[in-house]
């Protein structure tokens, strides 16, 4: 089968490798499935750098999560059959970046009826870190304002569309025209292009001076040290994650004069921790989607032949809305 493997660390243009290799065998509650669609995500990059806390073995596949079509089902598994469409994400070393994966029975999902392939794949660890950082973290109420910083990028656009249906103001917050038109598509109340306004000031102006009541920050450093500057009497920062490639260092004391809460939100723990709450979670977000008020925009629809400059042009902050790799296309 088809495959991209990272050999050696660095950036994903330099250290993604197409090789032929053997279909994966599975045994216990595992799934090998056939790739439908296999969405870039910033983790991918953070593995081919050797920097994300999840650092397999060389060599590996990345693509952390995807929509597949089941092949076959090992002998402790009941509840998937050959032919099923279902999303989920690899157990390494057999990513999504490759004509065939590998999935743990425990850890997939059906893929909704009302999605794209291309749509369905973008649907899981986005929308799954928007929904367990705004509702489960945050504790979001409907009528707060909402700061979501990348607002144009994978998790950053599934917050918007969460956000709006928790009934929340959205502040989009993006870099360049392009990215500011994608977020307004996506329902942002307020969109600020950071390269020519200070969403500081904005968030002050539009807020009457109270600020942010939550604030969804993947960037880290800077961004943050200045989102602590626009937050609400009782707000709440969410860190996700350091896109921006800094690991901020929190001033405890602002938090305690200022009255707001700093929290994390890691995912993949609600896996281990309390797995039931990510099933609930994926039936909320189906609900959602065959509704219509969550579905993931495809900015690129790309062929896994262009693995390494999709998943580097997401490293450089070149991509707008997800983009998604198909072995078909």
């Amino acid at each position: 089968m088809r495959a991209w493997q990272v050999t050696e660390l660095g950036e994903p243009k330099d250290v993604l490798t197409e090789v032929d290799l053997d279909i994966p065998r599975i045994h216990g509650a595992q799934l090998l499935v056939r790739t439908l669609a296999a969405p870039a995500n910033f983790p991918d990059v953070l593995m081919c750098r050797g920097m994300y806390q999840v650092r397999p073995p060389l060599p590996f596949t990345p693509g952390v999560e995807g929509c597949f079509e089941v092949v076959d089902v090992g002998p402790h598994v009941t509840d998937w059959a050959a032919g099923d469409r279902v999303i989920g994400g690899p157990v390494l070393p057999h990513g999504a970046f490759a004509e065939y994966a590998v999935l743990d029975s425990a850890g997939t999902f059906a893929a909704p009826v009302s999605l794209t392939h291309e749509e369905a794949a973008a649907l899981f660890i986005g929308y799954q870190t928007g929904w367990f950082a705004l509702h489960r973290r945050a504790r979001l109420q409907k009528g707060e304002t909402l700061l979501i910083h990348a607002a144009a990028g994978g998790v950053g656009s599934a917050a918007i569309q969460l956000g709006k249906a928790a009934g929340a103001r959205v502040i989009g917050i993006v870099g360049g025209p392009d990215k500011a038109e994608y977020a307004r598509r996506l329902g942002a109340d307020v969109v600020v292009d950071r390269h020519s306004q200070d969403f500081v000031e904005v968030v002050k102006d539009v807020t009457g001076g109270r600020g942010a009541d939550v604030i969804f920050d993947p960037v880290g450093g800077e961004t943050y040290q200045r989102s602590t500057k626009c937050i609400a009497f009782e707000g709440r920062i969410l860190v996700i994650g350091f896109a921006g490639g800094e690991m901020q260092q929190a001033a405890l004391n602002h938090a305690l004069v200022k009255n707001y809460s700093i929290l994390g939100l890691h995912w993949g723990l609600y896996a281990a921790q309390d797995p039931a709450a990510v099933r609930e979670c994926h039936e909320e977000l189906t609900r959602l989607a065959e509704k219509g008020i969550v579905r993931p925009l495809i900015g690129e629809a790309r062929g896994l032949d262009e693995v390494p400059a999709g998943v580097q042009a997401l490293a450089d902050g070149h991509t707008v809305g997800r983009v998604v790799f198909s072995p078909a296309a």
